[in-house]
């Protein structure tokens, strides 16, 4: 990898480029599905290749090719500069990265037992434990789980000098479980929904989830929803489960503060922000219960690595501090634009793709209180977990959120359980209102698999840490 990364810094400096960096990525993926008793697939992804990013004339440009020969890496790396010499004869504003350390080092994540070195067999075998442990109910309609595990290699060498070697190990898997009656479908989903909860560690996250252990719970939660109360409707104090209020901070905190949608870089398929350069440093936020960090060193998330695709150290930095919106995430070039360093948010989805700001572990920092406490001290609210629905608007202000579950909550207690919440708000109001955060003990790091981004569309592995937390004041009403 070093060999051929010096040689497309060499080509690309040769080419006229003043600046250039490559990421050489090989790639591995597993997935299995069982589905109603029945192996449904087990599919396996390799992929491997160099993506090229140079300045030239002041302009970016790109190449990436999946041949990694000499000959074919060095012409990558003269048409990256050519990209570059034809968009500076348009761009209006030349390219200007923020300083950097030159960074020479390696990190691999730490596992327990590398997932792909445990059997097929054994993998299915879970599975099939698990399916079996959901179809005691004969409401229980379709029933479907699944492991994921991904392995990345990666280079990365620039002509500032850095070079960096990771290694990313992901393990995920989760299930759902769906009911039905006549007249309702409802499904249950453990430990996340929309497939699966991932994490940056190995094999030993997946005996932690302990898949068949909780299968008989999520199903008989999923039946007993088909005849649970509609939820009540009106304004009232709304409790987040912890995999909720991770969603939360990921649509209403995540999004806005990435800095390239602030600055209009990314507006057509992904939104701008209401979270603009004059609010830094004076914007009320949220609450004082209400802090906010991005921390690519946090253990297992998977926004957790080593160094971003620019080679900027992971590190924790205050998005949000006490309420007091204090940061953004940015890259290198961002960064300059309001004269500060990078915080190092710069991925991208392969080798194929430049980098873009993405989230890293955007997390809510634990608070003092526990789920049991604001429970007690709640005259009437809905308690609610796992969530179904999102929308929210281009700015990322007004939201509306559906949960798989909710408990309504009467004098400290919870009466009963309630299906098809629904809750809506604005985002500093509805953060603003948020008077308890659960402590460490309850705190917890959750994957999300999906997030969307750029044009053309990159997904993105992002993590987020939560704990359960309350609103006051929140408009909730039923699905319909």
């Amino acid at each position: 990898m070093r060999d051929l990364s010096e040689r497309a810094l060499d080509a690309a400096s040769a080419a006229g480029a003043s600046y250039a960096d490559c990421r050489i990525i090989n790639s591995r993926v597993q997935r299995l599905t069982v589905k109603n008793g029945v192996v449904a697939s087990v599919e396996v992804f390799e992929d491997e290749g160099i993506g090229i990013r140079v300045i030239a004339g002041g302009a970016w440009g790109f190449a990436g090719v999946d041949d990694l020969s000499p000959a074919s890496i060095e012409e990558a790396a003269r048409h990256a500069v050519s990209i570059a010499k034809a968009s500076s004869r348009v761009n209006r504003t030349p390219v200007r990265l923020a300083p950097a350390p030159a960074l020479v080092g390696e990190f691999r994540t730490p596992v327990v037992r590398d997932p792909f070195e445990v059997s097929l067999d054994d993998k299915v075998n879970l599975l099939m434990r698990t399916d079996e442990a959901m179809s005691h109910l004969a409401q229980i309609r379709v029933r479907e789980c699944s492991l994921e595990f991904g392995r990345e290699i990666k280079h990365f060498a620039s002509s500032d000098g850095a070079r960096l070697d990771q290694t990313i190990i992901e393990s995920g898997g989760g299930m759902d479980a769906t009911a039905t009656s006549d007249d309702e479908v409802q499904t249950r989903s453990f430990p996340n929904s929309f497939g699966r909860h991932q994490v940056r560690a190995g094999w030993e996250a997946i005996e932690a989830f302990d898949l068949p252990g909780n299968a008989g719970r999520i199903a008989e939660e999923a039946v007993a929803l088909l005849t649970a109360a509609e939820c009540p409707a009106g304004t009232m104090t709304v409790i987040l489960d912890a995999t909720q209020a991770a969603l939360q901070v990921h649509e209403s905190c995540g999004h806005p503060t990435e800095l390239d949608r602030v600055l209009g870089h990314e507006a057509a398929y992904a939104g701008t922000s209401f979270l603009t350069p004059d609010l830094l440093g004076t914007f009320r936020y949220g609450s004082e219960q209400v802090t906010m960090t991005a921390d690519s060193t946090r253990a297992p998330g998977l926004g957790t690595f080593g160094w971003d695709d620019e080679g900027v150290a992971a590190q924790r930095s205050v998005l949000v501090e006490r309420g007091l919106f204090t940061g953004y995430l940015s890259s290198r070039e961002t960064a300059a634009a309001i004269g500060q360093v990078s915080n190092g948010c710069m991925r991208a989805d392969g080798w194929g793709r430049l980098p873009i700001i993405r989230m890293t572990n955007i997390n809510l920092e634990p608070g003092t209180s526990s789920l049991e406490e604001m429970i007690a001290t709640t005259e009437h609210g809905v308690y609610l977990e796992t969530n179904r629905s999102w929308s929210i608007d281009d700015r990322r202000l007004n939201f509306q959120f559906g949960t798989q579950n909710g408990w309504e909550i009467v004098d400290g207690k919870r009466v009963r359980l309630v299906r098809n919440p629904i809750y809506s708000g604005q985002t500093p109001e509805f953060w603003g209102s948020c008077d308890a955060v659960a402590g460490p003990a309850e705190w917890q790091m959750f994957g999300v698999v999906n997030c969307g981004k750029g044009q053309p569309s990159q997904l993105m592995h992002v993590g987020h840490g939560a704990a359960p937390c309350r609103f006051r004041n929140v408009r909730v009403e039923p699905a319909r």
